[in-house]
């Protein structure tokens, strides 16, 4: 081949590299061969997962830790609907990832041919864009633009679809050098109209608080959301999504507010007469039963997303905007118009006093036992080892709810959760995906019995790579939220919630050529846990906890987020 002729996957391997794509994690099947026979001898680093929804969260792991975009490879027909619970989970999570699938060839499109499926119209409805590719002479183009929606304005997936006739055939390849999307528009900069009346209305307020999501981390603003705090002397909350977004010792940041918040965040967001909200989508998790949140509060709205305005909660200030460009702009209005700040500054002094009260008042403290590992304990022993600067992957359930409670966070995207869709199996996979973008930090894996057991086959990936994710086990024996919900809402029917058996650690782990072992005795957590950490590579610890252990607080389902249930029920003496 001349220079600039190639076929369509060396052409897509060129894109790619001009995207500054590093790694791409992949499954290789019959239509997506030419690719892979092109991947051979091309310096992009392939990661072979052991399965495909794995590989598009390893893919979310990846982007979730760096802010780039993450690739995923499928094949054809299962490969690409495997993909599709990982999709929903980046368009729920708003996480920047190219997916791109095989297809078969073009004239067998439609004739059910073999590992055929609709991948197109499956996949419409869990992406931000997508595109199926029929003509080698649009796969450059529509590279580009598949990058460059994923990562602009709101980020989410996009999937492109490529045929393997598309694959094989050849053209002279010439690099695009621009992107033009006519019916896609971004606003970012914010109305200037609307942010004065922003900092007017933050003046006034006797009572704000400062409610961030993940939208601060999208944007890069967590500086900026420091400045604002700061500046206005404010509480602040970070969502599940955007813990981080604060750091975590920040005499300002209460906790995470909503179901499993903390007694002050949630009587904070209730008493408030303004909500400072940036990059949320007032959730259910966070709001509780909506008609009972947040009564007296007025509401200032910042989203890139101007269908996620008005949607759960009517803004007094909507703001369509990024959260980084809009912050910076409401910062300059606040400093312009600081000698207001002496309006209210005895009741907003009163406020923050009354919120400090809350904290001492119900405070999020670890529990400890001499005779078994109370899962508070677990967690807390991981947030001293990791100071807070630790990647930590978690999985889906009472350990992730945990873990949001008691490890610090003093930098955004160290933590990374399946938060919208709760896709369990998403830690150990994502873990992946975070350890390879950052080869020199600490990750850790914290999952549960039952989660881990979706992803494990990924043992195999860790091994292969030499990758240092710290597998973290939260064994009760049990689907712990399902026991919990059923404990004390289902008048402790336990209904297929019990996990009757798990492997055996140190072979499971000897098995893939790595450590691993268990531990039962709270005097012997902090050494496993070191000596885990100390091994050069993977490692799995299984540590058996409380198998009745619940997560509290916990607002019940229906509960506004002031009728939280705070600690177990205490027996009545006869």
């Amino acid at each position: 081949m001349s220079a600039n002729l190639m076929n369509g996957a060396r052409i897509l391997l060129e894109c790619l590299t001009r995207e500054k794509v590093d790694v791409i994690f992949g499954y290789p099947g019959g239509v997506t061969l030419p690719l892979y026979d092109a991947l051979y001898d091309h310096p992009l680093k392939h990661v072979l997962v052991r399965h495909e929804q794995n590989a598009c969260f390893a893919a979310e792991g990846y982007a979730r830790s760096t802010g780039k975009v993450g690739v995923c490879l499928a094949t054809s027909g299962p490969g690409a609907t495997n993909l599709v619970t990982a999709l929903v989970d980046a368009m729920m999570d708003s996480i920047p990832v190219v997916a791109i699938t095989g297809q078969v060839t073009t004239k067998l499109i439609g004739s059910d041919a073999f590992q055929e499926a609709d991948t197109f119209g499956i996949t419409r409805s869990c992406t931000k864009h997508n595109f199926l590719v029929k003509k080698l002479a649009e796969l450059p183009q529509t590279i580009h633009e598949a990058f460059h929606i994923a990562s602009t304005g709101r980020p989410g997936p996009v999937l492109v679809d490529i045929p393997k006739d598309v694959f094989q055939a050849t053209t002279h390849y010439t690099p695009v050098s621009h992107i033009h999307l006519p019916g896609y528009k971004v606003y970012t900069e914010g109305h200037a109209g609307q942010i004065r009346r922003a900092a007017q209305l933050i003046w006034e307020s006797s009572r704000p608080i400062v409610y961030a999501g993940g939208g601060i981390i999208a944007a890069g603003a967590s500086e900026d959301l420091r400045e604002l705090v700061e500046r206005v002397d404010a509480p602040a909350v970070c969502t599940l999504m955007g813990l981080g977004g604060m750091p975590s010792g920040h005499p300002n940041f209460i906790s995470m507010p909503g179901m499993h918040g903390s007694y002050a965040s949630n009587m904070a967001m209730t008493e408030t007469d303004l909500i400072i909200a940036l990059g949320v989508r007032f959730d259910d998790r966070v709001t509780g039963r909506l008609a009972a949140f947040a009564p007296h509060a007025k509401v200032i709205h910042v989203d890139i997303d101007p269908a996620e305005i008005g949607k759960n909660r009517t803004a007094d200030v909507p703001i369509v905007g990024d959260c980084q460009k809009v912050l910076e702009k409401l910062n300059q209005e606040l400093r312009d118009s600081a000698d207001q700040k002496e309006r209210n500054e005895a009741a907003r002094a009163g406020w923050r006093a009354r919120v400090r009260d809350w904290m001492h008042e119900h405070p999020l403290e670890p529990e400890f036992s001499s005779d078994e590992i109370k899962p508070q304990h677990l967690m807390s022993e991981i947030d001293r080892i990791s100071g807070g600067e630790a990647i930590v992957c978690a999985d889906v359930g009472q350990h992730q709810m945990w873990a949001a409670q008691f490890i610090r966070f003093n930098h955004p995207r160290l933590w990374l959760n399946s938060g919208g869709l709760g896709a369990m199996g998403f830690g150990f996979p994502a873990a992946i995906g975070a350890q390879m973008a950052n080869p020199d930090k600490l990750v850790f894996a914290i999952v549960g019995d039952g989660g881990f057991q979706m992803s494990i086959p990924e043992l195999a990936t860790v091994a292969n790579q030499n990758l240092p994710v710290k597998i973290i086990v939260m064994n009760n024996g049990y689907l712990g939220m399902i026991r919990q919900w059923q404990e004390l809402f289902y008048n402790n029917r336990l209904s297929a919630a019990e996990l009757i058996s798990f492997p055996d650690p140190e072979k499971l782990a000897g098995a893939y050529g790595f450590k691993g072992r268990t531990v039962e005795k709270p005097q012997h957590l902090r050494a496993a846990l070191e000596a885990a950490v100390a091994e050069p590579g993977p490692y799995l610890l299984n540590v058996r906890v409380s198998p009745f252990e619940n997560v509290y607080p916990m607002v019940p389902a229906g509960g506004a987020i002031n009728e939280m249930v705070l600690a177990p029920p205490q027996p009545v003496e006869a």
